[in-house]
């Protein structure tokens, strides 16, 4: 089969139904969903429902309407799938409308937004779909006119018969192609001739965000609800025994005081259950205000320190100093082994020199914009939820077994999400909301202050790691070593760069126990990896007294023609080439006077980034003047888009680079809202950045975490062009403060 060409049979496109009134609606098969055909309706009117997966509707009007499964927070998914499906349809953008499809278990088995893998995943089947119901179309205009259908053409929603000079709009069509059997084999569009795909068309939600249009769970308003809100310990390893409300509930507006349990002790988690508490308090009221007013009045009795041998925790409260001191001692014990090529002991024992550099970084916290909320009514047969959540289908079960309700009884309206970069993977609000509502058998809000958020946990966890390189005599490269682990996991990627480029490798991890929840943030382990990875490869070269990039590009050259190893996870020529777009754009972008230039490449979420910052000193701290980035992702979609994510990619990986950091003392966290930790703000975000990706007919990948990572790397990189000296410990500004203004002037 030609790489143009595809097959679709009754399993991908199982129905083509006529609507009342006029009008197709072509239902497909969603990546990851399961077939459905014992749920299809006997007949299809406009009215019904359809328990299908996700569907193509051509009006009579010519509008074009797809449902996206995916959830929504800011990537444009939105806009970029139907941008696919309209430009295989071949119609015009402004017959195209999008709407947000609710979780539907029953129609999808993957609902979730993550992993950069939206586009990546939806690419096929919308270009299928979209090719599927166009063929319908000719077909069904070929019958009318009782002519060949390899005579007939279609641009902007219209078939054309150039012989007659006849024509007619895909509404006019509509009717008839629903009654044409689906086909089995269609030809997509050769790259060449889109139109669409690969311009820039603005965010279809636009109109709503910018008039302030009710779009997120915190606008969400229902008659007769009540506003709810958590009161949670305030140290990681103590949890509540009681509480005492006596001043809460005389208080104006307050309905009720009480204690949840989020989770039944006896409940098998699955990934996405983390629950910091296995008791929450719970402050209902009238309004947000009164609720708040509240929640600084109660008192609360609480356990020592919870952790044991048996759970895994420790039996102390935690500290920032503590965690790097354990940190350091587990890195010194033996480790677990991921990956070994060749004889790595014997290369660094017969070394001539042996170069070694450990890096380190803190814990992370989220700060969506939005913070966490959710609304829930629960009856005692049915619960409806509506909420921000990027893994919908991974709560389903716990609120079924937390509910005591069959899943087709739990109904989630899928809310936009303010924010996510893994936060809202986690469906603990769910949960709690709905035990609120089904306690109190009314409908509520619950809403988390960005106090509650920033101490709640699920933060990116605590790292270290440990690079050694062997050098022989000849001052080459011929030994590897990555001992890499955290609080409570390790940051390891065994199988990238440079893993597949170097005979002696070996790589091993180690975690350090710990009470504090952590979770997904945005590239996961790699935002920590990438940047220990390309800083030691940038001093590595330097001690070899070669160029960083043109060592990274030996190295990828060393990969292709001898490759070591049988699971190197990424393309050579893919690789080396968003490196020398990098440096082909560095070359010609004039590097501001008095900064310093670092740059990085990393491979994750199946997209290929470098990064490019130019940094000198502005009010006495770094200052980021200029950022670069090069993607390699495939075919890009929405350019716009595109461009936006990657730079706000940058600008969060210089913000949290430079300043990012949670703090701990006896389990508190000590961070708890914009004062105190610091975000990158608008006057230090760089006043130039640039964006550029590498031209190919690649299928697309994602683009919302790849060029997250190599950014903190490229920040470290040139922080030590531009002041000689190497930075270890994240967060930068805080240890060249430490290091270069002298105190009390801070």
């Amino acid at each position: 089969m030609k790489a143009d060409e595809t097959t679709i049979d009754r399993r991908s496109f199982l129905k083509a139904a006529l609507l009342a009134g006029g009008g197709m609606i072509l239902q497909f098969h969603w990546p990851g969903a399961t077939t459905l055909a014992a749920h299809l309706p006997s007949e299809t009117t406009a009215s019904e429902p359809l328990s299908l997966n996700s569907y193509i509707t051509i009006h009579s009007d010519g509008k074009i309407t797809l449902f996206n499964p995916n959830p929504e927070f800011g990537q444009n998914v939105k806009t970029s799938l139907p941008m696919i499906l309209a430009e295989e349809l071949d119609v015009n953008w402004e017959q195209v409308q999008v709407e947000q499809a609710d979780f539907f278990p029953e129609r999808f088995e993957r609902q979730f937004t993550g992993g950069s893998q939206s586009i990546r995943r939806a690419w096929p089947v919308l270009r299928e779909a979209g090719a599927a119901a166009k063929q319908m179309l000719l077909l069904a205009a070929a019958q009318r006119w009782s002519v060949a259908v390899n005579e007939l053409t279609t641009d902007a929603g219209r078939v054309f018969h150039s012989k007659s000079k006849r024509t007619l709009s895909y509404g006019e069509l509509a009717s008839a192609a629903a009654l044409v059997p689906v086909p089995k084999d269609v030809k997509l569009k050769d790259v060449a001739n889109f139109k669409i795909i690969g311009s820039s068309k603005p965010n279809v939600e636009m109109d709503n965000i910018v008039t302030g249009k009710s779009l997120f769970t915190s606008d969400y308003k229902r008659e007769g609800m009540l506003i709810a809100m958590i009161v949670h310990p305030a140290s990681f390893g103590r949890e509540i025994i009681d509480i005492d409300d006596t001043a809460v509930r005389s208080m104006p507006g307050i309905k009720n005081v009480f204690i949840i349990e989020p989770l039944f002790e006896d409940y098998k988690k699955n990934g996405f259950d983390v629950m910091s508490y296995t008791k929450l308090a719970v402050i209902v009221g009238t309004t947000t205000w009164e609720v708040t007013q509240a929640k600084k009045k109660l008192i609360m009795q609480l356990t020592g320190p919870t952790g044991n041998a048996n759970n895994g925790k420790p039996d102390f409260l935690e500290s920032t100093e503590r965690h790097y001191a354990d940190m350091e001692h587990y890195s010194t014990l033996p480790a677990k082994v991921r990956r070994r090529d060749g004889d790595p002991e014997s290369a660094f024992k017969n070394a001539a020199r042996i170069i070694e550099r450990t890096y380190t970084a803190p814990f992370l916290v989220h700060n969506t914009m939005e913070p966490v909320s959710c609304f829930a009514h629960v009856t005692a047969d049915h619960a409806e939820l509506y909420a921000p959540i990027q893994a919908p289908e991974f709560i389903i079960s716990t609120l079924s077994a937390r509910l005591g309700l069959a899943k087709d009884k739990i109904k989630i309206n899928l809310a936009r999400m303010g924010g996510g970069f893994g936060l809202r993977a986690y469906g603990h609000h769910l949960v709690e909301a709905a035990v609120i509502s089904q306690k109190l058998s009314a409908p509520i809000k619950l809403m988390y202050t960005r106090e509650d958020e920033a101490t709640y946990g699920i933060y990116r966890p605590s790292y270290r790691a440990t690079y050694r390189a062997a050098l022989d005599e000849n001052n080459e490269l011929v030994g590897f070593h990555i001992k890499a682990g955290g609080i409570p996991e390790s940051p390891l990627h065994e199988n990238r760069f440079p893993a597949g480029a170097i005979d002696n490798y070996l790589a091993e991890a180690w975690s350090v126990p710990s009470a504090i929840t952590i979770g997904a943030f945005r590239a996961p382990g790699s935002n920590f990896i990438a940047c220990a990875e390309q800083s030691f490869l940038d001093e590595l070269a330097l001690e070899m007294k070669k160029d960083p990039v043109d060592f990274r590009l030996a190295l990828l050259q060393r990969a292709k023609k001898r490759p070591i190893g049988q699971r190197n996870d990424y393309d050579i020529d893919r690789y080396a080439g968003v490196i020398q777009l990098l440096k082909d754009k560095a070359e010609i972008a004039p590097k501001p006077e008095g900064t310093g230039r670092g740059i990085a490449a990393y491979f994750c979420h199946n997209t290929y980034a470098a990064a490019m910052v130019d940094i000198g000193i502005k009010n006495g701290e770094p200052y980021v003047f200029q950022a670069l980035a090069a993607i390699d992702c495939g075919i890009v979609v929405n350019k716009d888009a595109a461009i936006n994510m990657a730079e706000g990619a940058l600008i969060d990986g210089i913000g949290n680079a430079l300043y990012g950091e949670q703090l701990f003392r006896e389990g508190a966290p000590q961070k708890s809202n914009f004062n105190s930790y610091r975000m990158i703000r608008m006057n230090e975000s760089p006043a130039k950045l640039d964006v550029h990706f590498v031209e190919n007919q690649n299928n697309p990948t994602g683009m919302g975490e790849p060029v997250f990572p190599p950014t903190f790397a490229a920040v470290a990189n040139a922080l030590f062009s531009f002041t000689g000296k190497r930075y270890y410990k994240q967060p930068f500004v805080k240890q060249y403060v430490e290091e270069n203004v002298p105190k009390g002037k801070a």
